[in-house]
């Protein structure tokens, strides 16, 4: 658990934090693009843009986590997102942190050390999928899949490799919003520190206030927050 602690506290490493992942990954007022040269690219981008479409279907969610580092250490939480760009990641009781996205900063709280990490999304890993002021065009590329029913997609900005690679693997459901559910997402950071978030149990379309996306401050109380 503490291997993950370390891995969690170091601004180099956030796309790895399961939210400043992606949700990553999730958020959302994002293009998946890729240029359409040819006939052959034709498929790669249908499957592109459903992505997208499923992603901005999203209006609020909520799902359990798993969140696995490249050493195998897990810790598991509860993820709750409401479009556009803010995304919470509780983690178990044993783990005293907190991830949040108010949709317009990031936030790391190490509540065990009292401690505040806040970036501006734009500068955060996760920028380039949380920031609803972007006019973003990420690049993404079809990965083969020897499962017909799933999607996988890598998703990088040519101009800001410091952020990693993020792959994003989608499994057909005609439950979930767009015909899409995210299943799980692969962040490797551009220090070759890979980091696996899977979800389960996912939830759509219930109320979020905005008291999910906020945090006390541990720097004013050593309360840990209910």
């Amino acid at each position: 658990m503490n291997a993950i602690k370390r891995h969690l506290s170091k601004p180099a490493r956030t796309l790895g934090a399961a939210a400043m992942l992606g949700a990553a990954a999730l958020a959302i007022p994002v293009s998946l693009a890729v240029p359409v040269t040819s006939a052959v690219a034709q498929p790669q981008a249908n499957q592109l843009d459903r992505a997208v479409r499923a992603l901005r279907a999203v209006t609020t969610m909520r799902a359990d986590f798993t969140q696995t580092d490249r050493a195998g250490n897990s810790v598991s939480g509860e993820l709750t997102l409401r479009n556009p760009g803010r995304i919470r990641f509780e983690y178990e009781d044993d783990v005293n942190m907190l991830v949040v996205s108010d949709g317009r900063a990031l936030t790391l709280v190490d509540y065990d050390v009292s401690q505040v990490e806040r970036w501006p999304i734009r500068n955060s890993p996760l920028g380039a999928l949380l920031d609803p002021n972007r006019d973003m065009r990420r690049y993404g590329t079809l990965q083969p899949s020897s499962t017909n029913n799933v999607v996988s997609i890598a998703v990088r900005d040519p101009q800001r490799p410091e952020f990693g690679i993020m792959t994003l693997i989608f499994v057909e459901d005609a439950s979930a919003p767009g015909g899409l559910e995210l299943a799980s997402w692969v962040a490797l950071d551009s220090q070759n520190t890979r980091t696996t978030v899977r979800l389960r149990n996912h939830r759509y379309g219930m109320s979020v206030p905005d008291s999910a996306f906020t945090y006390r401050d541990p720097r004013r109380s050593s309360r840990r927050p209910g």
